[in-house]
């Protein structure tokens, strides 16, 4: 998988042709591991790190993690993330040992201009039903869910409902969770309420976004390494 040498009309051609492949639906399956997936990046620098953690479910016991660090030339769009993040996300999703029945990552599903954020986008490469869950909005408007942890507001985009901004923490700023594929917004809402921990961040990216930080600052080595 390489986008390097896109132009952003190239790349707006795919994100509408994987957007024909996204089934968005009332999940089917039983999760007894889930996967958070992150990405750190400089905007200005061609590094791209990328780790997905598994956790047993519903427990969130981690249980393995795959790291890899990719040179990418796509640049830093906004709306086109995805296209500097999947290639290196896809390495790290092929060097798992135990492949998921859930992936959560660090961004969009369908709350995304095109339907094509980065969940999205590697849920229809992958074939794997995946969640976005966003810490900033990237188009639609919401009512302030309550200050409760828990509490919710559907996140609307052109009269459709996309997602739902999701109190993860009492009085906490909320995130913003989409279904990206072979899920739907009231599933993708169900299942992230059950990865709520003591940070505002679901636990799934939250140790995804951790792990990545600790490989790029040279903690720990490119790879699959299971936990204990």
């Amino acid at each position: 998988m390489n986008y390097d040498t896109l132009t952003i009309t190239e790349a707006t051609k795919i994100q509408n042709q994987l957007r024909e492949e996204i089934r968005i639906r009332e999940r089917n399956f039983p999760i007894d591991i889930i996967a958070g997936a992150d990405i750190s990046f400089n905007k200005f620098s061609t590094t791209v790190y990328a780790g997905i953690v598994l956790l047993r479910f519903p427990s969130l016991l981690p249980v393995a993690y795959s790291l890899v660090k990719k040179e990418v030339l796509f640049p830093y769009v906004p709306g086109y993330l995805a296209f500097r993040e999947v290639p290196a996300l896809l390495g790290a999703w092929e060097q798992l040992a135990v492949k998921p029945d859930l992936l959560v990552v660090d961004g969009h599903g369908i709350a995304h201009p095109r339907r094509m954020g980065i969940a999205a986008h590697f849920g229809v490469l992958a074939q794997v039903p995946a969640i976005g869950c966003a810490k900033k909005v990237l188009c639609g408007g919401y009512e302030e869910p309550g200050l409760q942890q828990g509490s919710e507001s559907p996140l609307i985009y052109k009269d459709e409902v996309v997602g739902v901004a999701l109190r993860t923490k009492n009085a906490v700023k909320p995130v913003y969770v989409s279904p990206g594929h072979k899920m739907d917004v009231p599933g993708a809402v169900e299942v992230m309420k059950q990865c709520l921990g003591r940070y505002r961040i679901p636990e799934p990216t939250r140790l995804a976004h951790n792990t990545v930080n600790l490989f790029r600052t040279g903690e720990l080595s490119e790879g699959y390494h299971e936990v204990g």
